[in-house]
């Protein structure tokens, strides 16, 4: 077996911390990937893990053979993509993780202009709310709602998105229309958490540059950007989020905006990676046509400006 497939082999134990889960991943025989490793070792010298009947912990000089191999796994894949069709065509999975609603409402019905434009690069999209492993699962990038707390990711901003707040005509039936702050005193408003964190159930507005969050009552604590909205649906309370992501709720008049005049602060979306893979041009173009879907959502879509665009 070559160095490379050596390399990518060791890559996967470290991400998965498992002999045979990579194996799954890569197709492999257990065997291969056991004796691929030894051999790795072998020559390079080291020991790359601590193996137990339990547990694959990679060692110190693992961690720094791991970086090294992204780096130059990174590079080679790039490299093999650059001229791909004359640079024009770019091929090979990405692998991205995005919130529910991002993905059902906004990505998914527009990626037939993604393909027609990009036909040899496949997408791989998971959609879920809550953080994500990247190393863990083999993905190559996330887009949330915050900034990464993690310094071993990368951020970078990729848009804002305009936020509202909206209940259900039953609800505002039957507890009446907030037309000021102070209205709000006598209000529910849907909790939301995150996974490992406290539920919030806090409305925020932006007052003169300054963000002010208002705590509300309330009956019921999602987890979830489907069940917020859901939840909001049925009558609980008063929610905040994206105007694109409940667009069609509101256009069906299953959600009613008010207060119009108090301004919620806008949701910012950030995409995520490991550092030390490069922005493969597949990557890059997939950023930038999105890029180019969150500036424009209702009209077709064509390359983003080059100031819009990723930077390597």
């Amino acid at each position: 077996m070559d160095q490379i497939q050596a390399m990518k082999i060791f890559i996967r134990i470290a991400e998965l911390e498992s002999f045979s889960r990579a194996a799954e991943d890569l197709d492999l025989p257990r065997a291969t990937v056991s004796t691929t490793l030894k051999r790795l070792e072998q020559r390079l010298g080291v020991r790359l893990f601590l193996r137990t009947t339990r547990q694959v912990k990679i060692t110190d000089e693992g961690k720094i053979y791991y970086q090294r191999c992204l780096q130059l796994i990174s590079a080679l894949e790039e490299a093999d993509t650059l001229f791909a069709h004359h640079k024009n065509q770019p091929t090979g999975v990405v692998r991205i993780d995005m919130p529910h609603s991002l993905a059902r409402v906004m990505v998914i019905p527009a990626l037939q202009a993604f393909y027609e434009r990009y036909p040899h690069i496949i997408l791989s999209i998971s959609a879920n709310d809550n953080a994500v492993n990247l190393l863990d699962q083999g993905v190559d990038c996330v887009i949330r709602a915050w900034p990464s707390e993690d310094e071993n990711l990368q951020s970078r901003h990729l848009a804002s998105l305009e936020q509202i707040t909206c209940a259900s005509p039953a609800y505002l039936a039957k507890s009446g229309t907030p037309k000021t702050r102070e209205d709000l005193t006598t209000h529910h408003a849907i909790g939301y958490f995150f996974a490992h964190q406290q539920p919030e159930s806090h409305l925020e507005f932006v007052t003169h540059g300054t963000g002010v969050k208002i705590q509300l009552r309330n009956t019921l604590t999602v987890s979830g950007a489907d069940a917020y909205v859901a939840a909001a649906k049925a009558g609980f309370g008063l929610i905040q989020a994206s105007r694109l992501a409940i667009a069609q709720e509101l256009e069906r008049g299953e959600l009613v905006e008010v207060l119009s005049d108090l301004t919620p602060p806008p949701m910012p979306l950030y995409i995520m990676y490991p550092p030390g893979r490069f922005l493969a041009p597949r990557i890059r173009v997939f950023l930038d046509w999105l890029i180019a879907l969150f500036s424009h959502p209702d009209t077709s879509l064509s390359p983003p400006a080059n100031n819009e665009k990723i930077a390597d």
